[in-house]
């Protein structure tokens, strides 16, 4: 359960009490001379520096989807997932792609 600290009005101290979230309102009804404090920051764990490291898990994960993907974006990025073959192919594909795509706006021009 929770901590939660209050001042005593009446004599000035700082009062730590351990209860339960839903009892925190009626705990205040029953205690009108304490009134809660929030002494200092809550602690908040978050990422350290400006950088996050992935961890080998999720980089195995990108690898397997780079590898059964391999003329996507992803397997660009993913570095030693494609061969000298692989490159090659993509090349050889975005040529033919292109020359497709200028065909196509030039007959929709005529």
């Amino acid at each position: 359960m929770p901590l939660y600290d209050f001042l005593n009005n009446e004599t000035g101290e700082v009062e730590e009490h351990n209860m339960s979230y839903t009892k925190l309102d009626q705990f205040k009804e029953d205690n009108p001379h304490l009134k809660q404090v929030i002494l200092g920051t809550p602690n908040i764990v978050g990422g350290h520096g400006d950088r996050v490291k992935t961890d080998q898990g999720f980089k195995d994960v990108l690898n397997k989807i780079a590898s059964g993907h391999k003329l996507s974006p992803m397997a660009d990025k993913i570095s030693g997932v494609q061969t000298a073959k692989d490159i090659k192919t993509r090349e050889i594909v975005n040529k033919h792609v292109d020359m497709q795509t200028k065909n196509r706006l030039s007959k929709t021009k005529k």
